[in-house]
């Protein structure tokens, strides 16, 4: 399970997952829903929403730690520099040849192209905020982060 998608792959998702607005209510859900389905699995997660700037949503599950907060801060100054999911952007460099901490020049205490953080995105206007999950190997933050996403818009709390 921890096969790497293409990069079209990652950026199919990007194209599809995109949302009409975004709401302080739309990222209470979204994060309740994400919350949920992590107890449900039983999953070891920290999980954060941001509108902007703002952190809007987090909750630490049992098995998560500090240390997924601060993977959580790096993924997300990623997803907010480049505009694309941490693991697109981490792919875009392992499809070079390289890694993104090798080549990026970018300090690898403040930035992780590792899976688990996707943008928000408001068709017609790009980007608008960060969806993160850290806690389960990079892969399976990036899919768990991307399944509840396709859920929160298939359950119509908000169209796209």
């Amino acid at each position: 399970m921890n096969d790497f998608p293409s990069l079209e792959e990652l950026l199919a998702d990007e194209e599809e997952l995109q949302l009409s607005s975004f709401t302080l209510d739309d990222a209470w859900v979204l994060g309740s829903l994400l919350r949920n389905l992590a107890i449900e699995r039983d999953l070891p997660v920290a999980i954060d929403i941001r509108r902007g700037a703002q952190q809007v949503f987090h909750a630490a599950l049992p098995g998560s730690s500090a240390d997924n907060d601060d993977w959580i801060r790096r993924k997300v100054r990623v997803v907010e520099r480049f505009g694309h999911s941490s693991l697109a952007v981490g792919q875009q460099w392992r499809d070079r040849g390289t890694s993104f901490d090798a080549a990026s020049g970018l300090d690898p205490a403040r930035y992780a192209a590792a899976g688990g953080c996707f943008p928000v995105l408001v068709r017609s206007v790009g980007p608008v905020g960060t969806v993160a999950v850290s806690g389960l190997p990079q892969v399976e933050d990036h899919r768990f982060v991307v399944s509840a996403i396709r859920a929160f818009l298939a359950q119509g709390s908000e169209a796209s």
